[in-house]
């Protein structure tokens, strides 16, 4: 089959996760990705690297060495793309930096995925998971509107989440940069630092209202129907937000004095309530098992609730394969192995692992023929930068988190995006998402259900390039909005869907939310540990869900420029949940599932963790060779190297209560070891450092006023980012969207009949 990326040539220089994360989803979506390795292999020598160098050619060369040296300058000028993760300058310094390259190879986009970026004062620095999360706010999450648990200090997870919201701005920034190139002939550079990376995944919680106090709005709702219940067979589901199905789940298994007496009804928020409630559920989940729960409530009353499942068991599970979340790959050194699958589905391109890992330098011989044959890639059009998506329309029907946030990241690459949203829609500009995830798009309040409504949705689609939703499986048909309906207005349109669960396994039909993303994945057994499962304190799925939908529409869009045609893309909660997952999506015969885990971790080990000062909590990254005998000569640490290593942890410990984490940082990165001072997300986004960066930035809203929103974390050199205007009141638009359809005569007729709302302005 035909793949989106065919003819693409990538040369992944990275290390760890980050950037050979991103040249592997460029690889399974059809690239030829040649990995440079060190001699000796890896840095990282890790069972993950199964997944990691999955289908791409593998060549071993000495950047030390001026021959090898020479061979890879030569692979990057025969290259579209180039792929690195090392600290900025490090590149540069042996002549293969990203203004060289570009300049040597004007077609090429060199994509850097550093720590901390080249214009950060931090850049310097090794930019350790550990260190940048903390650097960012990632491990002082929010407790959104008591609905999160915060343990005491720092909640550690294992989990790279940097470096896997990096790897996955990068591959739809790269993508992005391919479609400019085809437009105006020319590369450009992307970098996309961990640490600026880390403000997608804060998104609506780092918010806030300029000049007022920053709270959460609070949850109008009883929270007993919301929450993890133990089972059974002794295992946990996770009860989702139960707008639709919980009156026919209480209906159907609650007493029915319970429901006479108002008892069910989720909009009564009293405390004694809450309790009789929770009373009631506890003794009603521990009549059926997990499985059977999460099947009986999702199949016949469309009640999101989700077993929580051990990473081990989705690696198994009959969804997780059926979908393409998980596949099996033989690999030459672990034997066969269960491992990620894919991030995203696409109808017409659909992505591929194109085989195992390949041996150390295998394909040496056919990648020096290669670059003998001459191909430099040079070829040059005229003309300007043009925005990847300009002149490109998206219609976005999608509600929440993930599916906008999939769209906005589309107008910051140039789209006209259209917000559609139901004239009866409550209106969220009282919720502090619509200020986020809306930003930069038209708004439309138009009723989809009518037949007038849907005359003008056709006459949009038209006109459109992408169709954007995230209805529960069958209703965009009942709409009139499927699939078939639409490609018969537009036969090139890009369709687009966003689910909880993805399409071809026995889930694809259930609701759901963030929550029985992370639960089914493993994400929430890992946070609890041996206790109750735990929701992590930032919405992950949803917004990596947003990015890997983004890349998925940003494929089909490249592919359509080449070949005319368009395709149905899906992106899913799970399928994100399984990707930010990465070291630990992979089973084999002898594995063994050994990580930090459970809201009191704090760290890997003795020399990469967190640590209390005398006045704050610190992160320590000194587990690199040699680094103990560096710790020693630090005044306050001496003669720590021989302590035995049982004892080392609570040494640390105890000589770190001497001095504050500011003055423990300095002298531990003055040293040479990596150290930095715990902050959580609110002081993070009032820093004058992250301000600077742009990755704090104000918007003005015209009912609200100004506005503090995450920025952009992706810089690219030619085409950068559109700067978004705030999200509009409801409505604001939709005077000229029926202009430029043809309906503006009818504009009173629409507003008169309820069709369209207008709006507190138009």
């Amino acid at each position: 089959m035909r793949s989106a990326l065919e003819g693409i040539r990538v040369i992944d220089f990275g290390q760890y996760v980050a950037a050979p994360l991103a040249a592997m989803m460029l690889c399974d979506s059809g690239a030829d990705v040649i990995r440079i390795d060190p001699p000796g292999g890896p840095r990282w020598d890790h069972p993950s690297n199964a997944i990691l160098q999955r289908g791409k050619r593998s060549i071993v060369l000495d950047l030390h060495n001026a021959s090898d040296l020479d061979v890879a300058r030569r692979l990057v000028q025969s290259a579209d793309v180039a792929i690195e993760g090392f600290r900025p300058g490090v590149m540069k310094r042996i002549g293969l930096g990203p203004l060289e390259m570009t300049d040597a190879n004007q077609r090429l986009i060199y994509c850097s995925i550093p720590g901390f970026g080249e214009d950060d004062p931090r850049a310097a620095l090794a930019g350790w998971e550990g260190i940048v999360c903390t650097a960012a706010g990632i491990y002082d999450p929010p407790s959104f509107a008591g609905y999160f648990k915060k343990g005491e200090g720092p909640v550690y997870t294992a989990l790279p989440l940097a470096s896997s919201y990096a790897a996955f701005i990068a591959v739809h920034s790269i993508v992005a940069a391919l479609i400019a190139r085809e437009r105006c002939g020319r590369g450009q550079r992307i970098e996309v630092p961990l640490f600026d990376a880390c403000f997608e995944m804060m998104g609506v919680a780092a918010q806030s209202i300029v000049g007022k106090p920053q709270s959460a709005p609070p949850l109008k709702i009883n929270m007993a129907a919301i929450g993890r219940y133990q089972c059974a067979d002794g295992r946990w589901i996770d009860l989702s937000p139960p707008l639709r199905g919980f009156k026919w789940f209480a209906e159907k298994f609650l007493p029915k004095e319970a429901n006479k007496s108002g008892l069910t009804d989720i909009f009564q928020p009293d405390p004694e309530r809450v309790q009789r409630l929770r009373t009631l559920l506890t003794e009603v989940f521990k009549t059926r098992s997990a499985v059977e729960w999460e099947r009986v409530a999702n199949l016949q009353a469309g009640n999101g609730i989700a077993a929580c499942q051990t990473t081990a068991e989705w690696l198994r599970d009959d969804h997780a394969r059926d979908s393409g979340c998980v596949i099996s790959v033989g690999d030459p050194e672990l034997g066969p192995t269960s491992q990620a699958g894919y991030p995203a589905s696409l109808s017409e391109t659909p992505m591929r692992a194109k085989g195992p890992r390949h041996p150390l330098s295998s394909d040496r011989e056919s990648i020096l023929a290669d670059i003998s044959s001459g191909d430099t890639r040079q070829t040059l059009k005229t003309g300007e930068a043009v925005l990847p998506l300009a002149g490109i329309r998206v219609l976005d029907t999608t509600q929440i988190l993930a599916g906008p946030t999939a769209c906005r990241i589309l107008a910051e690459y140039g789209a006209d995006v259209i917000k559609i949203n139901n004239p009866r829609f409550e209106n969220p500009m009282a919720t502090m998402a619509h200020l986020y995830v809306n930003n930069g798009k038209r708004s439309i309040l138009l009723d989809l259900k009518s037949p007038l409504g849907r005359s003008v949705v056709e006459r949009l689609v038209e006109s459109a390039d992408v169709f954007h939703q995230n209805f529960s499986l069958g209703t965009a048909e009942k709409l009139g909005l499927g699939e078939t309906d639409l490609r018969r207005l537009r036969p090139d349109i890009i369709y687009s869907s966003i689910n909880c669960h993805a399409e071809g396994g026995y889930r694809a039909t259930y609701r759901g939310h963030e929550e029985l993303g992370q639960a089914v994945t493993g994400m929430q057994v890992r946070a609890g540990a041996d206790k109750v499962p735990e929701r992590a304190g930032w919405p992950l799925c949803d917004f990596s869900t947003g990015h890997l939908s983004a890349f998925a529409i940003l494929l089909a869009l490249f592919h359509r420029m080449k070949t005319g045609e368009g395709q149905r893309v899906q992106a899913a909660l799970s399928r994100s949940g399984t990707f930010l997952q990465i070291p630990f999506m992979i089973d084999y015969a002898g594995h063994a599932w050994d990580e930090p885990r459970g809201q009191d971790a704090k760290g890997w080990g003795a020399l990469h963790r967190f640590y209390k000062s005398s006045d704050k909590w610190f992160f320590l990254a000194a587990h690199q060779e040699g680094d103990l005998d560096r710790l020693a000569k630090v005044t306050g640490l001496e003669s720590i190297n021989a302590t035995p290593t049982n004892d080392l942890e609570l040494l640390l410990e105890s000589r770190f209560q001497s001095a504050t984490a500011e003055e423990w940082t300095v002298k531990l990165n003055s040293a040479g070891m990596s150290a930095c001072v715990l902050v959580n997300y609110e002081e993070s986004m009032e820093s004058l450092l992250v301000k600077q960066r742009r990755l704090s930035v104000v918007r003005h809203h015209p009912e609200i006023g100004d506005v503090r929103n995450v920025g952009s974390p992706a810089k690219l050199s030619r085409t950068p980012l559109v700067p978004l205007f705030g999200a509009p009141p409801l409505g604001r638009h939709a005077r000229e969207i029926l202009n430029e359809v043809g309906y503006g005569n009818q504009f009173e007729e629409l507003i008169a009949a309820g069709i369209v709302n207008s709006g507190p302005t138009n």
